[in-house]
């Protein structure tokens, strides 16, 4: 089974990608989002225990985001491999993803990372809130917020997994199908 991991910041286009991405490679989407509103929906124990807490405005703890991920490595059969986007977002959580793979011998394949620098980011972010009309995306003291928590909380994850040598980085700054073919020329490696 192959582990793979969609990094980068805000607005590099990691959604857009990994819809080719797992259908290329036959590959488990899972996003954080999208797992907690299912769990939600199928009223599972952790969903319960999450849906608690959102109610109450709490954020939901990374113990019971870890066991839905594990939940879903267990439970989700006949594909090549997951690709996690949106998890791990800190060290702490790299640290737990690794101990969970380590139960059953498995181990993080590689990160697919798409870097593009910051005023790309903030020019993406923007066009995306004139398309989408999400108006939360339109400020400017958002956007800066989002790309500072990026920088603080989840980039120290490139020195962690490039000690690994785990870490692969492509140049999202093209086109989507220029992006996409740099991203499936690295993961043909794999």
């Amino acid at each position: 089974m192959k582990y793979f991991i969609l990094f980068g910041p805000p607005g590099a286009g990691k959604g857009t990608q990994a819809t080719a991405m797992v259908e290329k490679y036959n590959l488990h989407h899972i996003s954080t989002g999208a797992l907690l509103r299912k769990e939600i929906a199928a009223c599972t124990p952790l969903g319960l225990e999450a849906k608690k807490l959102i109610d109450a405005g709490n954020l939901v703890p990374d113990e019971i985001v870890e066991g839905m991920i594990e939940s879903e490595f267990r439970t989700v059969k006949d594909v090549a491999g997951f690709l996690l986007d949106g998890f791990p977002r800190t060290v702490s959580q790299a640290e737990a993803l690794d101990a969970m793979l380590a139960k059953t011998s498995e181990e993080v394949t590689s990160v697919v990372s798409i870097m593009i620098p910051d005023s790309m980011i903030k020019e993406r972010i923007h066009h995306r809130a004139t398309i989408e009309g999400r108006a939360d995306d339109a400020k400017d003291e958002t956007i800066n917020n989002r790309i500072k928590t990026y920088h603080d909380q989840t980039e120290p994850l490139i020195d962690y997994y490039r000690n690994a040598g785990k870490y692969n980085e492509v140049d999202g700054q093209g086109s989507i199908e220029q992006v996409r073919d740099l991203i499936f020329t690295l993961m043909d490696r794999f």
